[in-house]
């Protein structure tokens, strides 16, 4: 039996929904269901009443609801207090960050923050957005680090995790200027003649706002999709080549700017082919009398307050 079958049948109970549960676990629904389906089996017994909507538990699911919540705080307890026995875990703040944003906005933002909030230690671990997801999901990190956009939410329960937000990020279309300093590729292109674009791979979060862009622009684009990779590092490199068209982060690209090694592809007259994302920060509420490291508590408490608010 594994912690997370636990943790997804206190959200089904919680929820009554298949469905919304496997959006707050971050798993299709298929799979929500054969954690389920696994855990009865463990169980020896059904645990959800599979005839009724919405979902309702049998008395045997009724009984380990409220033992699976007895149980996980007491796994949370017990975490805090092991961690507390190491000296240097019990200083380091464990960010995890999806990969554009650990190298474009988490090391300016942790000279600012030691600058204002005073010197901290942390570790940072760059993953995709999903699994930096999971970490916090699953308790592997003190505070997640994302980009949102009301087009692509975390989904994460506001009544488990809180929010504060850091700042702000623009994506928009780049390339490498010509020898007259003007856009080696101007938007919209042409149908006969589509710009090459260098595109994020599926899934990617950055993709599927820039997607989104795409859908929304008032203006028809023509791009021939030449390369892709998941990460905005990876497409900025291959822009300052010259290779096409790349939507990124504005602060991933801020010293090409001004050195002109790139430049914006849209010109002023065609609009909407920008978007302003926000960059949040989240965390665990802490339950019941589980207590956070003392200097994620104070950072927290720092972000949230007046001085972090952005």
């Amino acid at each position: 039996m594994e912690t997370k079958w636990l943790e997804d049948f206190v959200s089904l109970a919680e929820t009554r929904s298949f469905s919304r549960s496997a959006q707050l676990r971050h798993v299709t629904q298929p799979a929500f269901s054969r954690r389920i389906q696994a855990l009865e089996a463990w169980a020896g017994a059904d645990l959800v009443d599979r005839s009724s909507y919405p979902t309702r538990l049998t008395p045997a699911g009724e009984t380990l609801y409220t033992q699976s919540l007895e149980m996980l705080q007491a796994l949370q307890s017990t975490r805090a207090m092991l961690r507390g026995h190491s000296s240097a875990g019990h200083d380091v703040i464990e960010f995890a960050v999806p990969h554009t944003l650990a190298f474009t906005f988490f090391p300016a933002w942790v000279s600012s923050l030691r600058e204002k909030f005073g010197p901290i230690k942390s570790r940072l671990i760059a993953l995709n957005v999903h699994d930096a997801v999971m970490r916090l999901v699953e308790g592997g990190c003190d505070i997640l680090i994302a980009y949102h956009h009301p087009s692509q939410p975390l989904q994460l329960d506001p009544d488990r995790y809180e929010m504060v937000e850091l700042g702000q990020e623009v994506l928009s279309p780049y390339c490498k200027p010509d020898a007259d300093g003007q856009p080696l590729f101007r938007l919209p292109g042409r149908a006969v003649q589509p710009l090459p674009y260098l595109g994020y791979g599926p899934g990617a979060y950055l993709g599927r706002v820039t997607d989104l862009i795409l859908q929304q622009s008032p203006t028809a684009i023509h791009l021939d999709r030449v390369y892709e990779t998941d990460m905005a590092e990876g497409l900025k490199v291959m822009a300052l080549e010259g290779h096409g068209v790349a939507f990124l982060p504005h602060s991933a690209v801020k010293k090409e700017l001004r050195a002109r090694k790139l430049v914006s592809a849209a010109p002023p007259e065609i609009h909407g082919l920008e978007l302003t994302m926000e960059v949040r920060a989240y965390r665990e509420k802490p339950l019941g009398k589980e207590t956070p490291k003392g200097t994620v508590q104070a950072l927290w408490t720092y972000l949230a307050g007046p001085g972090g608010a952005k």
